[in-house]
């Protein structure tokens, strides 16, 4: 699959005009955002829209890579990090695509590719699952991980439930439409897979994941913290697989949106975790970063959006 394309083609997605203008929130367009210092600002709806994608690269003092389930997240999470550091103000840089895309872009000598855009900036850091966060340790690809939040999955649904989806086996009903993580670089799939098998064994995944693939009933994201409930409130699925605190965020800005829990012998738990690259161009402050995540202070913003605590997490 074409990267370039796919991420090109939901950006325009994003700037639709559906009747759901805060799909994307404004801080995802530029405006008050904490990491977007200004230049002269030329505006046009529906062509520049590019919501993942925060502040200058060009004199930045510390470059986040972090996965885009935390999107919602970052706005606050910046502004109280810059308070500590008034010298990062509007010298911060950080996108929130998904990890598997994230990596890409490292693997790619740190570009990527947006239509006429080609963009080169060096992460300081890289958030993503525990997991991977370890096994990047291993290769000595980041140093110092810390692991700060822990979240779990929920259903996406459009609000009023018109489908009565109540549990994942739902999601194998051949009249649900659904809108689903790729597997190919969303990480979250695997949870979403392994919680699939615990409510309906190895059929309800093959139904959800291969059968409904095949028959055009489950599409694919390539961004599904944007994707998916947008898809839904446009009535192109009934249903998607994501974690809590994306339901819980969509329903505090407004939208049309609801969410089935998943109970906790089917639910899958993720462990967020994050490292400083091992060729950080500010390896300092990327630690200071991390070690702000686990104050209580960025704890509590997490915590408004549904996100847990470790155990260890402000020690």
């Amino acid at each position: 699959m074409n990267v370039s394309r796919t991420l090109c083609a939901l950006f325009a997605l994003a700037g639709t005009s559906f009747a759901f203008s805060q799909t994307v929130p404004p801080w995802s367009k530029g405006a008050n955002d904490p990491a977007t210092q200004k230049g002269y600002v030329f505006h046009v709806d529906d062509v520049d829209n590019i919501p993942d994608l925060h502040g200058n690269p060009a004199d930045a003092k510390l470059v986040i890579f972090i996965g885009g389930n935390q999107f919602f997240v970052l706005p606050q999470l910046i502004a109280a990090f810059e308070k500590q550091h008034p010298e990062l103000v509007g010298h911060i840089f950080y996108e929130t695509l998904p990890p598997g895309i994230l990596r890409k872009q490292i693997a790619a000598n740190d570009a990527i590719t947006l239509g006429n855009l080609t963009l080169q900036v060096k992460p300081d850091i890289y958030e993503a699952g525990a997991r991977v966060l370890s096994d990047m340790e291993k290769q000595g690809l980041v140093k110092g991980v810390v692991k700060y939040a822990t979240n779990d999955l929920a259903i996406m649904i459009p609000a009023g439930n018109p489908k009565g989806i109540h549990s994942l086996k739902d999601l194998g009903r051949p009249d649900i439409r659904l809108s689903m993580p790729n597997p190919e670089w969303e990480g979250v799939a695997k949870q979403i897979s392994d919680s699939l098998r615990k409510a309906g064994g190895e059929e309800l995944y093959q139904s959800v994941y291969q059968n409904k693939v095949k028959d055009g009933k489950a599409v694919l994201t390539e961004i599904h913290h944007r994707q998916t409930p947008m898809r839904i409130m446009s009535g192109q699925a009934d249903a998607g697989v994501t974690w809590a605190s994306e339901v819980r965020f969509q329903q505090s800005i407004g939208n049309p949106i609801e969410g089935v829990a998943i109970p906790a012998d089917q639910n899958t738990t993720a462990t967020y975790a994050g490292g400083v690259m091992s060729d950080a161009p500010h390896p300092a402050i990327a630690a200071q970063w991390l070690a702000f995540l686990k104050s209580s202070e960025a704890q509590a913003i997490y915590h408004q959006f549904g996100f847990r605590s470790l155990p260890d997490a402000s020690k």
